[in-house]
């Protein structure tokens, strides 16, 4: 009697230890965005842009990811009289990131990395681009819906160290898990 009760014990004990390894395999995985970003680049310069991210969440706290922006509008500011058209042309960025389950479903989320960014102003029939290089790093949480589906929201500076203005950058999307 003793060895059927010791033995049971044993088995609900490894069962029930298996389940935080289950769930911790259920967190990691593929996922997606895509989402709308609104972008205030300091010296007048507000963008709209579409963007898609691409990431991988290698344990329950720590994954990667991508992401590429294409602006959606264009801004106008003045220098010395000439209104001058800007426009984001793209951005693309690699992160590192940082995740803090708080609820079921529900991530803080910190994420920090490298990327480039181009835009392009023209006025009085000429034109000129420019890309520059940026150190991002920013703070976010996401809710998935059904376990699957959901959405996120973050905020992420992007720090240009070449004395250009820096972009602050706040984003919605939508979340797919895979």
């Amino acid at each position: 009697m003793k060895a059927s009760v010791l033995a049971a014990t044993l088995a609900a004990t490894s069962v029930f230890g298996a389940f935080p390894a289950l769930a911790q395999e259920e967190s990691t995985g593929f996922y997606g965005n895509l989402g709308y970003n609104y972008v205030d680049a300091g010296a007048g310069f507000k963008f709209s842009a579409l963007s898609a991210r691409a990431g991988y969440r290698f344990h329950q706290y720590f994954g990667a990811e991508g992401e590429a922006a294409i602006g959606v509008d264009d801004d106008h500011i003045t220098l010395s009289g000439v209104r001058v058209k800007t426009e984001l042309k793209h951005s693309f960025n690699g992160y590192v990131v940082g995740f803090l389950p708080v609820g079921k479903n529900f991530d803080l989320l910190a994420r920090g990395g490298y990327g480039t960014t181009k835009i392009k102003a023209s006025a009085l029939g000429v034109s000129a681009a420019g890309s520059d290089e940026s150190w991002n790093y920013g703070v976010g949480a996401q809710y998935l819906l059904d376990g699957q589906n959901g959405v996120r929201v973050d905020y992420t500076r992007h720090d240009f160290g070449s004395g250009n203005e820096d972009a602050n950058v706040w984003s919605l999307a939508y979340v797919r898990k895979f």
